[in-house]
């Protein structure tokens, strides 16, 4: 499969993954996912891509963006981080946690874990993802960055306790 379609160029770092790049590719997606723009986010995975999102599939660029514009209509302010599992060849595993509140300011901490699949331009093909959402107090909240990219000096997920 060739990734000639405008945008879908080589995405380093590339696999087999080391420990280095493939903390680079998780901060990369995470930082990717925190632009919340779906037409961005597509970029990063094969215009081929499969995902299981919870109980949804989703299969290829279109639907890809689809299922994110939806994602953050109702996921408000979302906020992610991303760290680091697992590793091997042209696979990472990672776990995350993110909040949201929906439209009556309800506000969530989702966790989960995704299982990625890279191709040899270094976009994602597969995706896996089992999410669990916990609501918690606006005053439990613990990313209170500006919206964007979490930055540099913001704690992890280990060093949150989470």
């Amino acid at each position: 499969m060739s990734t000639a379609k405008v945008g879908f160029e080589a995405r380093p770092p590339l696999p087999p993954f080391t420990r280095e790049s493939a903390e680079l590719k998780v901060r990369g997606a995470e930082n990717l996912w925190n632009t919340r723009d779906p037409e961005k986010v597509v970029f990063g995975y094969s215009p081929d891509s499969r995902w299981r999102n919870r109980a949804e599939f989703v299969d290829g660029s279109e639907e890809i963006i689809a299922f994110l514009k939806r994602k953050w209509s109702k996921e408000l302010d979302y906020r992610l981080i991303k760290e680091l599992w697992a590793f091997g060849g042209n696979r990472i595993a990672v776990r995350f946690a993110y909040e949201w509140h929906d439209d009556s300011n309800n506000w969530f901490r989702s966790y989960g874990n995704e299982n990625w699949e890279f191709d040899e331009n270094g976009l994602t093909r597969l995706r896996f993802a089992c999410i669990n959402d916990l609501p918690i107090k606006e005053s439990d909240r613990k990313y209170r960055w500006t919206l964007g990219r979490r930055p540099d000096d913001h704690p992890g997920l280990s060093e949150l306790g989470l």
